[in-house]
Protein backbone atom coordinates (compact mmCIF):
# COMPACT_ATOMS: atom_id res chain seq x y z
CA UNK A 1 0.00 0.00 0.00
CA UNK A 2 1.28 3.49 -1.41
CA UNK A 3 2.47 5.70 1.90
CA UNK A 4 0.09 9.09 2.21
CA UNK A 5 3.13 11.03 2.10
CA UNK A 6 3.91 9.80 -1.71
CA UNK A 7 0.41 9.89 -2.74
CA UNK A 8 0.51 13.78 -1.46
CA UNK A 9 3.71 13.99 -3.43
CA UNK A 10 2.26 12.49 -6.50
CA UNK A 11 -0.97 14.68 -6.47
CA UNK A 12 1.78 17.97 -5.93
CA UNK A 13 3.31 16.70 -9.19
CA UNK A 14 0.12 16.06 -11.13
CA UNK A 15 -1.22 19.69 -10.36
CA UNK A 16 2.18 21.49 -11.03
CA UNK A 17 2.48 19.52 -14.57
CA UNK A 18 -1.19 20.07 -15.36
CA UNK A 19 -0.65 23.50 -14.24
CA UNK A 20 2.03 24.97 -16.13
CA UNK A 21 2.65 26.12 -19.10
CA UNK A 22 6.11 24.15 -19.18
CA UNK A 23 8.36 22.25 -17.20
CA UNK A 24 12.13 21.80 -17.52
CA UNK A 25 13.76 18.53 -15.75
CA UNK A 26 17.63 19.67 -14.48
CA UNK A 27 19.68 17.58 -12.64
CA UNK A 28 21.44 19.41 -9.03
CA UNK A 29 24.31 17.10 -8.58
CA UNK A 30 27.70 19.19 -6.68
CA UNK A 31 25.00 22.43 -6.40
CA UNK A 32 24.77 23.75 -2.93
CA UNK A 33 21.93 24.44 -0.77
CA UNK A 34 22.60 28.06 -1.38
CA UNK A 35 23.26 27.96 -4.90
CA UNK A 36 19.89 26.63 -5.49
CA UNK A 37 18.37 28.84 -3.19
CA UNK A 38 20.18 31.36 -5.99
CA UNK A 39 18.39 29.73 -8.88
CA UNK A 40 14.82 29.44 -7.13
CA UNK A 41 14.93 33.26 -6.26
CA UNK A 42 16.30 34.15 -9.90
CA UNK A 43 12.67 32.66 -11.25
CA UNK A 44 10.62 35.16 -9.38
CA UNK A 45 7.30 34.26 -9.45
CA UNK A 46 7.17 33.31 -12.89
CA UNK A 47 8.43 29.03 -12.31
CA UNK A 48 8.17 26.82 -9.06
CA UNK A 49 11.61 24.87 -8.71
CA UNK A 50 11.28 21.41 -6.78
CA UNK A 51 13.19 18.75 -6.53
CA UNK A 52 11.55 14.98 -6.91
CA UNK A 53 12.30 11.52 -6.94
CA UNK A 54 12.33 10.25 -10.31
CA UNK A 55 10.09 7.53 -9.46
CA UNK A 56 7.06 9.48 -8.08
CA UNK A 57 7.52 12.09 -11.40
CA UNK A 58 7.23 9.34 -13.78
CA UNK A 59 3.83 8.50 -12.23
CA UNK A 60 2.88 12.07 -12.09
CA UNK A 61 3.70 12.21 -15.71
CA UNK A 62 1.85 9.49 -16.98
CA UNK A 63 -1.31 11.07 -14.79
CA UNK A 64 -0.80 14.39 -16.33
CA UNK A 65 -0.74 12.32 -19.43
CA UNK A 66 2.96 12.99 -20.60
CA UNK A 67 4.56 10.13 -21.86
CA UNK A 68 8.14 9.74 -23.07
CA UNK A 69 9.50 11.61 -20.11
CA UNK A 70 10.84 8.56 -18.95
CA UNK A 71 14.27 9.28 -20.73
CA UNK A 72 15.43 12.29 -18.72
CA UNK A 73 14.95 10.99 -15.22
CA UNK A 74 17.67 9.69 -14.32
CA UNK A 75 20.04 10.85 -11.53
CA UNK A 76 19.11 13.60 -9.19
CA UNK A 77 16.05 15.28 -10.46
CA UNK A 78 14.46 19.17 -9.58
CA UNK A 79 12.07 20.21 -11.96
CA UNK A 80 11.12 24.04 -12.83
CA UNK A 81 7.34 24.59 -13.27
CA UNK A 82 6.86 27.23 -15.72
CA UNK A 83 3.90 29.17 -14.36
CA UNK A 84 4.85 32.59 -16.15
CA UNK A 85 7.24 33.94 -18.72
CA UNK A 86 8.39 30.48 -20.58
CA UNK A 87 11.55 32.43 -22.38
CA UNK A 88 12.56 34.15 -19.26
CA UNK A 89 13.11 31.51 -17.10
CA UNK A 90 14.80 29.15 -19.84
CA UNK A 91 17.05 32.45 -20.34
CA UNK A 92 17.67 32.11 -16.27
CA UNK A 93 18.54 28.73 -16.59
CA UNK A 94 21.01 28.86 -19.33
CA UNK A 95 22.85 31.71 -17.90
CA UNK A 96 22.89 29.95 -14.54
CA UNK A 97 23.89 26.70 -16.21
CA UNK A 98 26.73 28.59 -18.01
CA UNK A 99 27.75 29.74 -14.54
CA UNK A 100 27.63 26.73 -12.99
CA UNK A 101 28.56 23.79 -15.24
CA UNK A 102 27.14 21.72 -11.95
CA UNK A 103 23.36 22.41 -13.37
CA UNK A 104 22.60 20.35 -15.93
CA UNK A 105 19.42 20.57 -18.21
CA UNK A 106 17.86 17.30 -18.94
CA UNK A 107 14.78 18.08 -20.68
CA UNK A 108 11.10 19.30 -20.44
CA UNK A 109 7.31 19.68 -21.07
CA UNK A 110 5.68 22.07 -23.44
CA UNK A 111 1.97 21.94 -24.31
CA UNK A 112 2.31 18.19 -23.41
CA UNK A 113 5.57 17.25 -25.22
CA UNK A 114 8.71 16.02 -24.09
CA UNK A 115 11.19 18.44 -25.10
CA UNK A 116 15.14 16.68 -25.24
CA UNK A 117 17.82 19.40 -23.47
CA UNK A 118 18.52 21.15 -26.79
CA UNK A 119 14.60 22.05 -27.13
CA UNK A 120 14.75 23.47 -24.39
CA UNK A 121 17.60 25.83 -25.12
CA UNK A 122 16.04 26.59 -27.93
CA UNK A 123 13.22 28.04 -26.02
CA UNK A 124 15.83 30.62 -24.19
CA UNK A 125 16.48 31.95 -27.71
CA UNK A 126 12.33 32.96 -27.69
CA UNK A 127 11.59 36.61 -27.06
CA UNK A 128 10.60 37.38 -23.81
CA UNK A 129 6.93 38.72 -23.05
CA UNK A 130 8.04 41.90 -22.21
CA UNK A 131 9.79 41.92 -25.41
CA UNK A 132 6.69 41.08 -27.46
CA UNK A 133 4.06 42.97 -25.82
CA UNK A 134 5.84 46.19 -26.46
CA UNK A 135 6.16 44.94 -30.26
CA UNK A 136 2.44 44.55 -29.54
CA UNK A 137 1.83 47.79 -28.13
CA UNK A 138 3.82 49.70 -30.80
CA UNK A 139 1.93 47.94 -33.46
CA UNK A 140 -1.19 48.81 -32.04
CA UNK A 141 -0.41 52.31 -31.41
CA UNK A 142 1.21 53.18 -35.09
CA UNK A 143 -2.41 51.58 -36.42
CA UNK A 144 -4.29 53.70 -33.98
CA UNK A 145 -2.78 56.79 -35.20
CA UNK A 146 -3.44 56.28 -38.91
CA UNK A 147 -7.26 55.28 -37.74
CA UNK A 148 -7.34 58.21 -35.78
CA UNK A 149 -5.99 60.48 -38.95
CA UNK A 150 -8.47 58.45 -41.27
CA UNK A 151 -11.54 59.31 -38.95
CA UNK A 152 -9.96 63.22 -38.12
CA UNK A 153 -9.62 64.18 -41.61
CA UNK A 154 -13.06 63.88 -43.09
CA UNK A 155 -14.45 65.44 -40.05
CA UNK A 156 -12.11 68.38 -39.82
CA UNK A 157 -12.74 68.87 -43.17
CA UNK A 158 -16.82 68.71 -42.75
CA UNK A 159 -16.10 71.12 -40.14
CA UNK A 160 -14.52 73.96 -42.62
CA UNK A 161 -17.43 73.49 -44.81
CA UNK A 162 -20.23 73.78 -42.47
CA UNK A 163 -17.76 76.95 -41.29
CA UNK A 164 -17.61 78.20 -44.46
CA UNK A 165 -21.79 77.89 -44.70
CA UNK A 166 -22.15 79.19 -41.58
CA UNK A 167 -20.13 82.66 -42.86
CA UNK A 168 -22.03 82.42 -45.81
CA UNK A 169 -25.30 82.39 -44.18
CA UNK A 170 -24.49 85.19 -42.21
CA UNK A 171 -23.70 87.07 -45.27
CA UNK A 172 -27.15 85.93 -47.05
CA UNK A 173 -30.04 84.88 -44.53
CA UNK A 174 -32.07 82.95 -47.47
CA UNK A 175 -29.61 80.55 -48.45
CA UNK A 176 -30.07 78.29 -45.27
CA UNK A 177 -33.87 79.59 -45.84
CA UNK A 178 -36.69 78.64 -48.31
CA UNK A 179 -36.08 74.77 -48.37
CA UNK A 180 -39.23 73.17 -49.70
CA UNK A 181 -40.42 76.24 -51.39
CA UNK A 182 -40.71 74.63 -54.63
CA UNK A 183 -42.53 71.57 -55.41
CA UNK A 184 -39.89 68.46 -55.75
CA UNK A 185 -41.03 68.20 -59.59
CA UNK A 186 -39.87 71.72 -60.08
CA UNK A 187 -37.35 72.08 -57.85
CA UNK A 188 -33.39 72.22 -58.97
CA UNK A 189 -31.08 73.52 -56.68
CA UNK A 190 -31.78 75.35 -53.58
CA UNK A 191 -29.56 78.37 -52.20
CA UNK A 192 -28.01 76.31 -49.44
CA UNK A 193 -27.24 73.85 -51.86
CA UNK A 194 -25.44 76.09 -53.80
CA UNK A 195 -24.14 77.87 -50.53
CA UNK A 196 -22.67 74.21 -49.85
CA UNK A 197 -21.35 73.51 -52.71
CA UNK A 198 -19.32 76.69 -53.42
CA UNK A 199 -18.52 76.08 -49.45
CA UNK A 200 -17.02 72.73 -50.25
CA UNK A 201 -14.95 74.36 -53.35
CA UNK A 202 -13.48 76.91 -50.85
CA UNK A 203 -12.62 74.58 -48.11
CA UNK A 204 -10.64 72.18 -50.62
Amino acid sequence: MARPDKVAKVEELVELFNNSAAAVLTEYRGLTVKDLQNLRRSFGGDATYAVAKNTLTKIAAKQAGIEGLDESLTGPTAIAFISGDVAAVTKGLKAFAKDNPSLAIKGGVMDGKVLDAQAVLKLADLESREVLLAKLAGGLKANLSKAAYLFAAPASKLARVMGALEEKAKENPDVIGGAGSKPAAEATETPAAEAATEAAVAAE
